[in-house]
């Protein structure tokens, strides 16, 4: 036994003085390529001096062992793309990748400003690997759009935004005195900003546009007059104010920038044929004190969708989501549609005065469950519920649907607080869903009024199944026929500049054609 310790702890000691054994894996080869997630990095549309989203792309070695690579950038004119290899950030690099494994590879780019003012252009970019003699590389490809850049950007006079180039709204911290506050543009009382036809805002995460002055938003422009002249959803005179993500993949996310904010002495505002989406708030009255004269503002021919505060990007102490938002203003919308609000289509709270004619509300919310109802009012003082304030509410010609299911089970679209206090409260020829107040005249009038409760039949709704939603109506809508009682003088042509008839027409904001 003796004897066999002996012989075991020599060959042990032997054994010590032999070369490792490295995995294969781990071994260095001479030969090989690599493969890769996308031959192309591919940035969208994206806005000059403002750094892209970061994308990923992966480098896999196939080969059995290890291989070693040389990454470098080739350097085009105008852009600056950025890397960073498996956590280390750097133009160029080397990197051995075991065999069967991968590299993440993370891709940004700044694009600079090429002088060129309306349409977007295109850089191309190489990412290049060389490894064993073997030249491989990925296409780096941007879309660039320069563009006016807004940042704490306060109008104090007269002001008419050009329409060459997109608007990029950015908030920025500014310091007055011991507050600091964050601004995108301002419009300061007493100063007016005019945004002609045809203009494109794209707002960043959490930029507001907040007038304390005036507004005006396409208020001179004049659509074609012709029987049969229509205005297509993507008319490129419309005002378009959305987020400044501009991947497929936000095309209809809510939540992305704040909204468009309008202070206590903001007066005489306009907003029309323009498209507000992709927002915490469409459009929100700022005046919680109920200071007279409220602020105030006229929608015309305007869409308001893919609104929510589920993903909150309010500064400012602003939290109330909705498409259109007042605590004690006034507003008057014709010929507008308003659709896909996770809270609120309209909230009213405190005095005002809201009049609606000709409006869809339309508020489907497919991707969430939503428990408020489309359009909520309150006589209460957003400061004091114990105070109640004079507000008019007229909800005529219009239709009120949607998909809210309540914790009760009860689809209800209309909540109207109060509303035996309310200076006037009118609602009729108008399609709506509730049932809360269907037997309660004082909110629906008599029978022959309104149309309660009866789907208004719309072309395409996100229940519907696949395409994009369309709120305009099927020929069998009851929105259409029968009518009920005649409410004042239609507007000559509906949203998209249909003409109207002149004796019958149809409810909503779309004509029947």
């Amino acid at each position: 036994m003796r004897h066999l310790f002996l012989l075991f702890l020599i060959i042990s000691c032997l054994l010590t003085f032999l070369p490792g054994c490295e995995p294969k894996e781990d071994l260095l080869q001479t030969s090989g390529r690599l493969e890769f997630s996308a031959d192309t990095v591919l940035f969208d549309t994206v806005f000059t001096t403002v750094k892209t989203v970061t994308k990923r792309l992966w480098v896999y070695n196939r080969n059995g062992g290890a291989v070693k690579t040389n990454i470098s950038l080739a350097g085009a004119a105008d852009a600056t793309f950025s890397l960073v290899i498996n956590g280390d950030a750097g133009p160029a690099t080397s990197a051995t990748i075991r065999g069967q494994d991968s590299l993440l590879v993370l891709v940004r780019a700044v694009l600079g400003d090429n002088g060129s003012a309306a349409k977007p252009f295109l850089l191309v970019d190489q990412l290049r690997f060389s490894t064993n003699g073997n030249e491989q590389d990925v296409k780096l490809v941007a879309y660039g759009q320069n563009a006016y850049f807004h940042r704490a950007d306060f109008i104090s006079s007269n002001t008419t935004w050009a329409t060459d180039k997109p608007h990029v709204i950015i908030n920025t911290d500014v310091v007055q005195g011991s507050t600091t506050f964050s601004v995108g543009v301002q419009v300061n009382p007493n100063a007016t900003l005019r945004i002609p036809k045809g203009a494109r805002v794209y707002c960043h995460a959490g930029a507001t546009l907040v007038v304390a002055g005036t507004l005006l938003v396409n208020d001179t422009y004049t659509p074609p007059s012709g029987l049969t002249d229509t205005i297509k959803a993507d008319n490129r005179e419309i005002v378009r104010f959305q987020g400044d993500r501009l991947e497929p993949f936000y095309a209809d996310v809510p939540g992305q920038w704040a909204g468009i904010i309008f202070t206590e002495t903001s007066r005489g505002n306009v907003i029309r044929y323009a498209e507000i989406k992709n927002a915490n708030a469409g459009v929100f009255l700022l005046n919680p004190e109920n200071r007279t004269p409220r602020p105030d503002i006229v929608l015309e021919n305007t869409v308001i969708r893919n609104i929510s505060g589920s993903n909150p990007s309010y500064v400012n102490n602003i939290s109330l989501p909705g498409g259109i938002v007042s605590l004690s203003g006034d507003v008057k919308a014709t010929n507008c549609l308003i659709t896909n609000c996770g809270e609120y289509a309209v909230l009213g709270v405190g005095g005002g005065i809201y009049d609606f004619n000709f409006c869809t509300f339309a508020n489907y919310t497919p991707t969430f469950r939503r428990e408020t109802s489309s359009l909520t009012f309150t006589n209460e003082k957003a400061t004091d519920p114990t105070i109640k304030l004079p507000l008019i509410l007229n909800l005529r010609n219009s239709i009120l649907w949607g998909s809210n299911l309540g914790p009760s089970g009860i689809d209800d679209e209309l909540f109207v607080k109060n509303y035996a206090e309310y200076t006037s409260l009118d609602i009729r020829n108008t399609l709506l869903r509730t049932k809360e107040y269907a037997t309660i005249s004082a909110v629906v009038g008599s029978p022959s009024d309104n149309l309660l409760n009866v789907d208004p039949l719309f072309k395409r709704t996100p229940a519907s199944g696949f395409g994009r939603p369309d709120y305009s109506l099927q020929a069998t809508s009851p929105a259409i026929s029968p009518k009920r009682t005649k409410s004042g003088t239609a507007p000559a042509a509906d949203i998209l500049n249909l003409r109207r008839s002149a004796t019958d027409p149809s409810l909503g904001a779309y004509e029947s054609k």
